[in-house]
């Protein structure tokens, strides 16, 4: 006879409304592990989609996803000049609002050289920019359909194409435009900024009698400089050896040249390492509340059958035969809750908002962390139920 099914039998309904709450508890506990994986895959997935070995960037930065890096866009053309290099080019990177029809999406605009690096790795919809400027590839995440028309600064775009999981760091939708767009978004500067910037110039020349004689409209192509990138993306030969190449552009091109991998160790540890912090702490927490939930309820039921295991005791049943009674309930209330949170996180998890990465081997560390805390969560129950006096069951003093 296994008296822990059948005291489960007595009180079944009680025994699954409490499965139920501890696995909605365990049900959070898998959603922020998901949510934490998504943040990375997210993180990653911008680094990865151009397929680059190398990015330049500026000197003494971590990157365009980290800080703000700016260098010349022509540069590419130096660092195909290095040896193992076999393409580079220019990319730029932009957080903006896009607004469509009553909706306002933020995204990151990424700008590339059609047919050059940086492109997205596919389409999943439409096709990819064929056109030098105004054309626009979005992620399905947007909501945006194919052929509609978004305005951004002075420009109209048209969407061509839309891709499928490729966002920023923050969770946003990327938008691909040509680098030239990109440049002109990021860079150009409103009617208004460069005549208060000419303005200011003009005075400053005027002050100084050696360059009296020019005038700020002769140096606008200084105030209005477009041409420039946040890196530039390199891929290498297949023999070459990314470390290498990258010393050899710092050391003789003087910017910063970062692997692919140095690029992401960068976003998965400085861009969201509090973010991974906070999700810690919050599943710690949820852990914690979860194995006092556990105990408190493995106790109550013990406390219930106090007459019942005075009674085993008086039969002669061993302690052994009653601690494995209660360390069973246990175990099967953290194993119903596990499997109640698992269904619900993987019905439910591709209706959040950001991406939620559920992974196997994490399903199977926190299987393994309930029934640890369901064993320890027991111990209350089998402690008091050791403690219990016989002759309780004949209506004695417990």
């Amino acid at each position: 006879m296994n008296l822990a099914i059948r005291d489960v039998k007595y009180r079944f309904g009680r025994f699954v409304l409490t499965g139920i709450g501890v696995g909605l508890l365990l049900a959070t506990v898998m959603a922020m592990g998901g949510i934490y994986r998504g943040m990375v895959e997210d993180a990653l997935s911008i680094v990865r989609a151009p397929g680059a070995d190398l990015w330049v960037v500026q000197k003494d930065t971590n990157g365009p996803f980290a800080e703000n890096s700016r260098i010349p866009d022509d540069l590419y053309r130096v660092m195909r000049a290095v040896p193992g290099v076999r393409e580079a080019s220019p990319i730029a990177f932009q957080s903006l609002q896009l607004d469509y029809g009553d909706v306002t999406i933020r995204a990151q605009i990424i700008g590339y050289r059609p047919g050059n690096l940086g492109a997205p790795p596919a389409v999943a919809a439409g096709r990819p920019l064929a056109a030098s400027r105004y054309e626009m590839v979005i992620d399905r995440k947007a909501g945006i359909p194919l052929g509609a028309r978004l305005s951004m600064g002075r420009m109209t775009f048209i969407v061509v194409g839309l891709t499928d999981g490729i966002v920023s760091s923050s969770g946003d939708s990327t938008a691909y435009v040509s680098l030239q767009d990109a440049q002109e978004l990021q860079f150009l500067k409103a009617n208004e900024a460069v005549r208060n910037e000419r303005a200011r110039l003009q005075a400053d020349l005027k002050a100084n009698p050696a360059l009296a004689g020019l005038s700020a409209a002769s140096l606008a192509s200084i105030i209005q400089n477009t041409n420039l990138a946040n890196a530039i993306l390199v891929r290498l030969e297949p023999w070459a050896e990314p470390t290498d190449v990258a010393r050899r552009i710092e050391r003789w091109n003087h910017y910063r040249a970062m692997t692919t991998a140095e690029q992401e160790d960068v976003l998965a540890k400085n861009v969201i390492e509090r973010a991974r912090q906070q999700i810690m702490l919050f599943r710690i927490i949820l852990l914690m509340v979860s194995t006092v939930i556990i105990a408190l309820i493995i106790f109550t039921m013990t406390m219930e059958k106090t007459r019942d295991i005075a009674t085993l005791k008086i039969i002669g049943a061993p302690n052994l035969k009653i601690g494995a009674l209660i360390m069973q309930e246990s175990l099967s209330l953290g194993l119903l809750g596990y499997l109640f949170g698992a269904l619900l996180i993987n019905l439910t998890y591709d209706y959040f908002p950001r991406r939620v990465a559920i992974l196997a081997f994490d399903q199977y560390i926190l299987f393994g962390i309930v029934m640890v805390i369901c064993v320890l969560a027991s111990l209350v129950g089998i402690r008091r139920a050791l403690a219990i006096d016989p002759t309780t069951a004949m209506g004695g003093g417990a």
